[in-house]
């Protein structure tokens, strides 16, 4: 059993912001009242990481933004189940679409508890090593929260204290919030601890940092600064799992290829994750939304084994022996074998598949990250050893692209394999260009959806301050 390090977060962790963030925590005290001590400076870090495994960050409005535009997600269910979540499939929500609207105001929420930790913990007598540590930690995740915002919003105000709320000040720079992103993680990869002891894993590390750092890089297409940063994360010992299913399953949390994992262990206090359960097997195992398409069927390589053991399918028995029953022949049939929870590793105490981690960083995508900015270097023999091991433990042959062109192909569609229903697919279209075309029979329209839209509500309680993004 994974120990646990979630405490019971005793903050009003929005008691720095107005009306439109102020949503009261049940049992809370007072965020004034606390930060006293070094006990409160960690519960006060744990409230961040509890945010994580959040309904906001890791169910329903989380993959209304990175998980159903994409061509690989649909909305899953069946046809009259939520159906409004269509409109994130066919590119017509509006400004005043709750899922937006919710996943906006989740962030922020995030943002807030990173700051609470970031302006009081210092003002606390502790142990000086261990207040180093938190600050490092609120900073990376600080960072994790507002890349989310950038690649889903475009500019967004930056705060980096409690003294303002994020709608008395206008919409910073995409490159103005790539900066702040990079000054965290940067900062806390400096500060944060290689490993942890077992009580505390799911804490980010100094691999997580510079994990997400290579991404980040990755995104504003610095190639050099992508490909360093990832070279450092691989000198650091990381491999892959060689098995595949191995990876995703209880066993294999926390493992080699683990650089940036939630750990979503069910506990007294918070219960579990609903981030398994909205995916699982509708009415076996959950409810069957966010499920894989044809067209994510058919981006697999014949003989790719990732195919059999990312779509799970109704009638089979997967291999740790439950049947999936057929189901409602209404229903969609497939769904995301990588939140899986067997029946005999299920924790019936909170709801089901509550103690599936939540991968964020894998080294296979450091991997990925490394041989596309090799690649746009022109450095094509690093490229191709490295996209060359993410294929071999999919038993697949190595890649036939010899040239940076058809490379540059070969990794994207690397990309979309490995790394399928995690996340990537929508927001790595719009990263590389290719969302106008792959997405067109969607309904994306280019020069608009590239970015969600501001919600109404911050829109009007900005005073004018904010301007929304073009086409909404």
């Amino acid at each position: 059993m994974k120990k646990i390090f979630l405490s019971i977060a005793v903050l009003t962790m929005m008691s720095s912001c107005n009306d439109y963030l102020d949503i009261p925590v049940e049992g809370a005290t007072d965020a004034s009242n606390f930060f006293k001590t070094e006990n409160d400076a960690m519960l006060g870090t744990n409230a961040i990481y509890s945010f994580l495994r959040s309904w906001e960050n890791s169910a329903f409005p989380y993959q209304f933004v990175f998980g159903v535009p994409a061509d690989d997600v649909v909305k899953g269910s069946n046809p009259g189940d939520a159906s409004f979540i269509n409109a994130y499939d066919q590119f017509t929500y509006t400004t005043s679409d709750e899922g937006i609207r919710g996943y906006w105001i989740g962030q922020w929420q995030a943002v807030n508890r990173c700051n609470q930790v970031l302006t009081k913990v210092p003002a606390i007598e502790m142990n000086a090593a261990l207040k180093t540590r938190l600050l490092a930690e609120a900073r990376m995740l600080r960072a994790y929260f507002y890349f989310n915002l950038v690649r889903i919003y475009g500019g967004v105000p930056i705060l980096d204290s409690l003294k303002e709320s994020y709608n008395n000040i206008p919409r910073s720079s995409v490159d103005e919030v790539y900066n702040f992103i990079i000054s965290d993680l940067t900062s806390a990869a400096a500060d944060l601890p290689q490993s942890y002891g077992a009580g505390d894993q799911g804490r980010v590390t100094k691999g997580a940092a510079l994990g997400l750092l290579s991404k980040v890089y990755l995104y504003k297409k610095d190639w050099q600064k992508a490909y360093d940063t990832s070279n450092q994360v691989i000198a650091m010992g990381y491999s892959l799992d060689p098995d595949f299913n191995h990876l995703f399953r209880i066993a294999g949390e926390f493992g080699s290829e683990s650089v940036f994992e939630v750990n979503c262990e069910c506990s007294p206090q918070f219960g579990g994750s609903q981030y398994a359960e909205v995916q699982g097997v509708r009415n076996q195992f959950g409810w069957g939304f966010f499920t894989p398409s044809q067209a994510l069927e058919n981006a697999f390589e014949p003989g790719d084994i990732r195919k059999e053991l990312t779509i799970l399918r109704n009638g089979e028995t997967t291999p740790e022996g439950d049947l999936i029953a057929m189901g409602d022949p209404n229903s969609v049939t497939t769904y995301n074998q990588k939140v899986y929870v067997p029946t005999s590793q299920n924790n019936n105490a909170c709801g089901y598949g509550s103690r599936q981690n939540i991968r964020i960083l894998r080294f296979a995508e450091i991997l990925l990250i490394n041989a596309e900015a090799a690649n746009e270097m022109g450095n094509i023999a690093t490229a191709t050893l490295n996209l060359n091991k993410v294929r071999t433990r999919a038993q697949l042959a190595a890649t036939t692209a010899t040239n940076q062109a058809a490379l540059r192909t070969a990794i994207w569609r690397e990309r979309r394999v490995e790394l399928a229903m995690e996340g990537d697919r929508f927001v790595d279209l719009v990263r590389t260009g290719q969302a106008a075309t792959v997405l067109a029979s969607y309904g994306f329209k280019a020069g608009k959806n590239e970015l969600f839209p501001i919600p109404l509500d911050a829109i009007n309680q900005s005073n004018g301050l904010f301007t929304q993004n073009p086409g909404y």
